[in-house]
């Protein structure tokens, strides 16, 4: 025995008119297309929502090439700049080299006990041979002038204290013991660089600092104009010179009140 197909009848009423119209669907048409409508309709949202970034993305390709062309224009213009950063930094060297050091001559501060002295050329250095045995610190330290760039400055004149000179001369130039004596410490130090100090008679020490290289080690026995290390820009410098200072008893003296000995 067959069963009866079931169906829907759906039935359509014109305003106006007598009669309707009917229409008679079998239930498993109307189900198929409800399920089918769903499968399309899942499709299109799919679609979309995988269409969606390829849309955006689409839409900023203009603007993405508008940025890469400006930042290539600006890595080109700073590779320039770089370029002549480079040769300005190699001119400056270059000059540099040839003054010995950066000259900057301040005037005398007054109020001062040891004020700040202009920037001048040392006298002539020594020439007189090596003398043995220990001695008072009386030597000028270098085999040439070089230019004084800064003199003794005391802590209660205000501002930071200089106990020793600074005489700018090239990297690599001998420094001598300007007096006979004993190696104390040699080493590094933050404010002065590779230094060394040397021990003399009398409760003199002399201090050499911002060498390139040290020559003597702690504990060696110098004469006077012996070379101990050779002239540089280490700890805080910005140009190659020499930081020579005299302490007699633990107090600065000024090298330049010492009769250091000059041809």
């Amino acid at each position: 025995m067959n069963r009866e197909r079931r169906h829907v009848t759906i039935m359509v009423h014109k305003d106006g008119d007598v009669e309707s119209r009917s229409f008679r669907i079998p239930l498993w048409t109307l189900r198929a297309g409800i399920l089918t409508g769903g499968v399309l309709l899942s499709l299109l949202l799919i679609g979309v929502a995988l269409y969606a970034p390829i849309v955006r993305a689409a839409a900023r390709v203009p603007f993405l090439s508008r940025t890469i062309a400006r930042l290539s224009a600006e890595n080109e213009q700073v590779r320039e700049l770089a370029g002549r950063l480079m040769e300005m930094e190699s001119r400056y060297s270059q000059v540099r080299g040839m003054l010995g050091g950066d000259i900057v001559p301040p005037g005398p501060v007054t109020g001062e006990d040891l004020p700040q002295a202009h920037a001048i050329l040392a006298g002539s250095p020594s020439r007189s041979p090596v003398e043995p045995g220990p001695s008072v610190p009386r030597r000028w330290p270098l085999d040439e002038p070089g230019v004084i760039t800064r003199g003794q400055v005391t802590a209660d004149a205000g501002g930071e204290s200089h106990p020793g000179i600074d005489i700018a001369v090239p990297t690599g130039t001998p420094i001598r013991a300007a007096g006979g004596g004993t190696v104390t410490a040699t080493g590094y130090d933050g404010e002065y660089g590779l230094y060394v100090l040397i021990t003399h008679p009398d409760g003199y020490q002399t201090r050499y600092g911002h060498a390139s290289r040290i020559l003597v080690s702690d504990g060696d026995e110098l004469n006077t104009g012996q070379v101990i290390a050779l002239s540089g820009s280490t700890g805080r410098s910005t140009a190659p010179h020499l930081h020579f200072e005299v302490r007699r008893g633990g107090r600065s003296v000024d090298p330049r009140s010492m009769t250091l000995e000059e041809s």
